[in-house]
């Protein structure tokens, strides 16, 4: 049986409801403006420019945002502006404290400026930074923040053709990607050599972490060493016990027992962490060996538990939270078109002269 069409007095069927393209129920910037009472273009402004508003409208707008928990799409804010608010800082490690001054400062030092860091791991190798360095460009951070200046050829020709601010930190050379905040590792070896040796240390060894950075330092360590005459004349090298990075206590303490096994008559010890010197001062303890007396021990880090142990540590402090800081200001000026001037920042180290050396 067929279907009658319908009576000219009888209403068409009404068409399908069209289904509404947005349905995640999230609130929009012109939502946001409707609840402070402002157009869209002010309620913008005040999340982007807030000082571009004033301080009424701000507030108004401040706490529509907190009554609606609008998050804005920085994505389509950076495609706009040609800024995405982000900074990267690709780091080895995490799981220790010798990074962790530098990040801070850094956070801290973006936010002030209205910028946000997001953290990579490499590890020590640098095994993964290659695919890290390519997810970070891709997503074209406002600057890139790096540990060390020992890159992949592919991963320098990267940085270097991205037009990315690019901050290397934590080492120097003469040939930077673009800017640097850093020092030494060739003098820090040296540097503490000469010391153990202006206070009497005659027969010193090294314990560090398997990674470039501390290859250089211990290898400066020990050619000073050799210099002044701090080895043992029978086998005229520097003993040194290379151990996994990060480095650990346990390391430390079982390092130790190895030098003493090569070398009994050693009378200093260089770690390339203060966590490896707490190990060796542990492990001499548990051997009744005298610190400084018999054994001088030397850490590096200035870790804020150095200046507490018994006895305190000697240590080579670096200035994190300088690093950090700098290495934002170059970001921030390059991002803002002022000019950086001195694009290569040496802060220099020093020993802090404690008990324990």
């Amino acid at each position: 049986m067929s279907k009658l069409p319908p009576s000219p007095t009888e209403p068409a069927p009404a068409p399908p409801e069209r289904k509404s393209r947005r349905k995640s129920g999230g609130f929009t910037l012109s939502d946001v403006a409707k609840l402070a009472g402002v157009a869209p273009i002010t309620a913008s402004r005040a999340l982007n420019t807030p000082d571009a508003v004033s301080p009424a409208v701000l507030q108004r707008v401040r706490e529509a945002v907190a009554q609606t928990g609008y998050v804005p799409n920085m994505l389509a804010g950076g495609l706009a502006s040609r800024k995405s608010r982000l900074v990267a800082a690709v780091v080895p490690t995490i799981a220790g404290p010798v990074f962790q001054e530098t990040v801070q400062s850094l956070t801290e030092a973006l936010a002030q400026a209205g910028y946000q860091l997001m953290l990579g791991q490499t590890g020590y190798e640098n095994s993964r930074e290659d695919a890290l360095l390519e997810a970070i460009v891709g997503r074209r951070p406002d600057g890139i923040v790096l540990t060390g200046v020992m890159h992949s050829p592919e991963g320098r020709r990267r940085l270097l053709s991205a037009g990315i601010p690019v901050v290397e930190t934590w080492d120097l050379t003469p040939t930077p990607i673009d800017m640097l905040v850093g020092f030494s590792h060739e003098k820090i070896g040296t540097a503490v050599a000469e010391y153990l040796h202006r206070r009497g240390c005659r027969r010193v060894a090294a314990i560090q972490g398997i990674d470039e950075r501390g290859e250089r330092r211990s290898r400066s360590f020990s050619d000073t060493a050799i210099r002044l005459g701090m080895v043992d004349a029978r086998h005229g090298a520097v003993p040194v016990r290379r151990v996994a990075a990060p480095t650990t206590l346990g390391s430390g303490r079982s390092a130790l027992g190895e030098l003493l096994a090569q070398d009994p008559g050693i009378d200093a010890v260089f770690c390339s962490s203060d966590q490896l010197a707490l190990g060796v001062l542990i492990e001499a303890q548990a051997r009744g060996i005298k610190v400084p007396d018999e054994l001088a021990v030397i850490g590096l880090g200035d870790f804020n538990y150095a200046k507490d142990l018994h006895p305190s540590l000697t240590t080579v402090r670096i200035d994190g939270t300088a690093i950090g800081r700098i290495a934002a200001r170059f970001i921030i000026d390059r991002v803002e078109g002022r000019p950086v001037t001195e694009p290569v920042c040496d802060i220099g180290f020093s020993i802090v002269a404690r008990e324990s050396a």
